[in-house]
């Protein structure tokens, strides 16, 4: 009596509704959580179908009761699958089932546990979001998971596959710190250079130099800004929130001026050589452009050994713009060809040097916003040469 009477209480202050069903599916009993989850009375739900609790589009659901009638086992439905549960107000929600069968003299039921897993759902869609964001996401997935833990009791299987999802995340936000810092080190780097060089030039009281460099250190800072703003969230390239826009400018003195800026990071003897050709003035997106060419030309810098070469040229015409950096360096095996532009990824060969694999796929989808193309040409331990092609 005591046994039958604790069953009972389980069986209605559970927190996770709990159906017990015959083999035709049939309803035949319903704790309060279900009714309250799917806001039926006990009497509109007792001797229907559990197809009632389930939205339309799933028509194969009876196929598949009927299946696992044939050979009922405790398990967990849908694994890899979303599944929906169906409300009387007709708004579908989404669940977590685990189905328990039992036999007795009377014939062959099952016992359904099910869960409203909507507030975990709409943590997982913000975990997918890179941005500033992603730390409190973590936490509210944590807090998510623990209460299930404490709630469900979830098995340590359960647990170590949360647990590793967490870590994927964390390393996740390790990466786009990198890639951060990837892209900000020139920048920094050319402000720098100037801070002391404006100190110099003040005391020699030479104000053409001086405002000069603190010219530089204003347009590193504005970079830094556009840099922050642009690559915090990478899923605005994704959205489209970057546009091309292209303005005039002078081609053969703005490239000039950027590999200035980059020769703070050449090192050990590396040189930089730089011709144009045709048409001087010409028409691009100058932050675009601008970024696209930092990246190349720091990825040639880094790969090219010491005393190396980095050839920069540039053509334009009343039609396109042809852009080139050619490097001496390690080069890409041809196996690594393949999935040069994917994100995160990093050459065989490319280990042991600084990055995060996010580079090349930045600048793929600026050229492409530019209406250009991107191609390169590379030899393992001879080196590569990436050309953009922008349409005017």
């Amino acid at each position: 009596m005591e046994s039958k009477e604790g069953i009972d209480a389980l069986f209605l202050y559970a927190t996770e509704g709990i159906f017990i069903t015959n083999e035709k599916g049939e309803i035949l009993r319903v704790n309060p959580s279900a009714l309250k989850l799917f806001g039926y009375t006990e009497k509109e739900l007792i001797g229907k179908t559990v197809e009632i609790l389930i939205p339309k589009r799933f028509s194969k659901h009876t196929e598949h009761r009927e299946t696992y009638n044939q050979n009922p086992h405790p398990r967990s439905m849908g694994s890899g699958m979303d599944l929906f549960g169906l409300k009387k107000d007709g708004t579908e929600m989404p669940v977590e089932i685990s189905l328990s069968p039992y036999t007795t003299n009377e014939g062959k039921f099952v016992v359904a546990f099910i869960i409203d897993i909507t507030l975990r759902k709409q943590a997982e869609e913000r975990l997918k979001n890179y941005s500033v964001e992603l730390e409190k996401q973590v936490n509210n997935r944590t807090l998510i998971l623990e209460e299930a833990v404490q709630e469900l009791q979830q098995t340590k299987k359960e647990l170590h596959n949360a647990l590793d999802k967490e870590r994927q995340l964390n390393e996740l936000k390790s990466r786009f710190v990198s890639m951060a810092s990837h892209e900000f080190r020139t920048p920094l780097t050319t402000m720098m250079s100037s801070l002391s060089l404006v100190s110099k030039y003040r005391d020699n009281n030479d104000k053409e130099n001086h405002n000069k460099h603190v010219g530089k250190i204003k347009t590193s800072i504005n970079n830094l800004t556009d840099i922050l703003n642009d690559f915090l969230s990478i899923s605005k390239l994704e959205e489209g929130k970057i546009e091309n826009m292209p303005e005039e400018l002078n081609l053969k003195a703005f490239i000039a001026d950027i590999i200035t800026e980059m020769y703070t990071m050449a090192t050990n003897g590396q040189k930089i050589t730089y011709t144009h050709a045709g048409l001087d003035i010409t028409s691009l997106d100058k932050k675009l452009i601008k970024n696209v060419m930092f990246n190349l030309i720091s990825n040639a810098l880094k790969f090219t050994p010491e005393a190396g070469l980095v050839e920069i040229t540039s053509e334009a015409s009343d039609t396109s713009v042809k852009i080139s950096v050619k490097d001496n360096g390690i080069g890409i095996s041809k196996e690594d060809q393949k999935h040069l532009f994917e994100r995160f990824f990093r050459g065989h060969n490319a280990t042991h040097i600084q990055g995060t694999g996010l580079g090349l796929n930045i600048v793929a989808k600026y050229v492409e916003l530019m209406n250009g193309s991107l191609d390169f040409e590379s030899i393992e331990n001879k080196g590569t040469t990436f050309t953009i092609i922008i349409q005017q």
